[in-house]
């Protein structure tokens, strides 16, 4: 069987040309017939269906004489994809998507967005990596992006370029059916965390970010999160994240180690986030962080060695989700903490509560909270603290009132041991408080560990 098409042997003489910006013009497409001897074309369902998860062989096509057709939903002109195109089955409601390696920068001047290609497949071959199905060339054990001078013996840029028209999904929705897939979270905002007045979030340009840069998305409508990943090397890294909430068009993929799913942008404009944030309600007494002289309540741990000797300072340690894992007496660089972490363990969810002991507010004014809190191995902000006047003993019964916490956003390794204290006005509150510190994790993919020290509330 034949495929027929059009004005391809003058793109192929002329796909190197130089094109410096994003405002470029593609190369005129004839009427030249170039005929591809072979089968008609297969789905990439189909090539990926050749893949066995349970051998992880490399799977390597031979003597198909086959094409594969999709729709290039990737764009590296930002620096955010590197040497791969993304592509999809359909420009709209697509059904599977994969990656394909090539060994060339600049590949949106040639495969651009929404660009029709043929792939042929004999010579290529397949395997499962950092979470996704990759076409490529074998080397040596591994699927190494193919050759550039091969690229043109694979590749076929056809003459239409497609409207790839997002598909809306919620983070509910993510499988792994849809990965590598041209997607769009509406009504979603980045955690406040990231966005707070004296410290807003680059895209990937923190300290902390080494390879890429995760930022925490939420969804509005369930509180459900996803991370948003972009590349140390992408030309947008250091632009800040918008601070409001609104949609973003992306990639659904999974993140390097394949431990939870990412969404990843072709550009930022792709983040259309300019209407009012979702927050919930934040206890407002004022903004009055100055500690006065008179402490009404101060842990740092020491001499607490064990969970029993906690329990005997009247803290509530508890794992709500049935689980064992709970906020941990630590010794960690010759101080003594609390930490908490879902990494290693089997526990999906994880919530644990730690809460202080009664504090009475009567014979105070101007009360400050303050704890020293550190981040390490991130995997997404998934602490929160609350405020009660009523603990009932359960912190599935009781009332509790947000607080505007500053939980930081740490490095992907435990290279850092600086903390971040946080400091919060409970002034306007009278009598009995408790303040409760809530770890909200899932093994594999949120396993942030937080480590707790020196919670003190001080008045006047």
């Amino acid at each position: 069987m034949k495929i027929l098409k059009t004005g391809i042997l003058l793109i192929l003489l002329t796909g190197n040309s130089c094109v410096t910006t994003d405002d470029f013009e593609l190369p005129p497409m004839d009427a030249t017939e170039v005929e591809i001897e072979g089968n008609l074309t297969t789905s990439i369902e189909a090539v990926k269906g050749n893949y066995n998860f349970t051998t992880g062989q490399i799977y390597t096509f031979q003597e198909t004489n086959t094409w594969l057709m999709g729709y290039v939903i990737s764009d590296d002109a930002g620096g955010n994809f590197y040497k791969e195109l993304i592509i999809q089955d359909k420009p709209s409601n697509p059904t599977s998507g994969i990656h394909l390696l090539l060994d060339h920068n600049s590949l949106f001047e040639t495969f651009n967005f929404g660009r029709k290609i043929y792939v042929k497949l004999d010579g290529l071959s397949l395997w499962y990596n950092n979470g996704v199905l990759q076409l490529g060339i074998q080397n040596r054990g591994d699927v190494v992006p193919i050759p550039n001078s091969m690229i043109d013996d694979h590749v076929i840029r056809t003459g239409q370029t497609a409207e790839v028209i997002p598909m809306s999904i919620k983070i509910s929705d993510f499988s792994a059916e849809m990965k590598n897939l041209y997607v769009r979270l509406e009504n979603v905002q980045f955690d406040r965390n990231l966005v707070k007045e004296d410290h807003i979030y680059s895209f990937a340009s923190n300290p902390a970010d080494q390879y890429d840069g995760e930022r925490q998305l939420e969804s509005c409508e369930t509180g459900e999160t996803v991370l948003l990943s972009t590349s140390t090397f992408s030309n947008f890294k250091s632009l800040l994240i918008p601070e409001g909430s609104g949609s973003v068009e992306g990639i659904l993929t999974r993140d390097f180690y394949d431990e939870h799913y990412v969404i990843v942008v072709n550009s930022p404009d792709k983040l259309n986030m300019n209407d009012s944030r979702c927050d919930p309600a934040y206890l407002e007494c004022g903004e009055n962080i100055n500690e006065g002289s008179k402490i009404l309540f101060e842990e740092n741990f020491e001499g607490v060695t064990s969970s029993t000797i906690l329990t005997s300072r009247r803290w509530t340690n508890l794992n709500v989700s049935g689980g064992e894992v709970k906020f941990k007496p630590t010794l960690s660089s010759g101080n003594r903490l609390l930490r908490i972490s879902a990494y290693n363990t089997l526990e999906s969810p994880l919530e644990a509560w730690l809460v202080t002991p009664v504090i009475n507010l009567d014979n105070s004014i101007n009360e400050v909270l303050s704890f020293d809190i550190l981040s390490s191995f991130d995997k997404g902000l998934i602490m929160e603290v609350f405020i009660s006047d009523d603990f009932t003993g359960d912190p599935r019964t009781t009332e509790w009132t947000s607080l505007d916490a500053h939980i930081p956003l740490g490095p992907s390794g435990s290279n850092s041991r600086i903390f971040t204290k946080s400091k919060i006005d409970i002034s306007c509150l009278d009598g009995k408080v408790w303040i409760g510190f809530r770890y909200l994790g899932s093994a594999p993919d949120k396993t942030t560990t937080y480590d707790l020290d020196n919670v003190r509330v001080i008045g006047d």
